[in-house]
């Protein structure tokens, strides 16, 4: 079974970065995450979302914040670094081809098996599988 995370709004937000809230969904006014439930409530068109960044949820969580407690927005990353290897003018050393590796040769004797079943019968003679007398 393969668990995947479902597309929805949050998906479309970018990380660390405020949008208004009523850009992104709309509804019934809310309170910032930072006043706190005895906040008073805000319009949508008050309230900023910021996608934060989750350490264990690849996709994030969105909290809803005041004009007063909104955080700023966080510089972009920076780009990447390319790192090419110079070329030597060093000649590359042959490969020659390995050695068959040798196999271990046992000296175990052949076991008797049984003829009609195909499976090794005990040091008495007698199959296990059918019982016949093997000799």
């Amino acid at each position: 079974m393969k668990i995947v995370s479902s597309s929805d709004w949050r998906d479309a937000i970018a990380f660390d970065v405020p949008v208004l809230v009523a850009d992104v969904v709309p509804g019934e006014p809310t309170r910032c995450v930072a006043c706190g439930t005895a906040g008073e409530l805000f319009e949508r068109t008050e309230l900023w979302a910021v996608k934060h960044r989750h350490p264990k949820h690849h996709g994030g969580f969105v909290r809803f914040y005041c004009e007063t407690h909104k955080p700023a927005a966080a510089p972009p990353p920076p780009a990447p670094v390319v790192v090419k290897r110079a070329r030597t003018a060093a000649p590359r050393a042959e490969r020659r081809p390995s050695s068959p590796k040798a196999v271990a040769v046992t000296d175990r004797p052949m076991r008797t098996m049984c003829p009609d079943c195909f499976v090794e019968v005990s040091a008495g003679g007698d199959c296990g599988m059918c019982g016949a007398q093997v000799v």
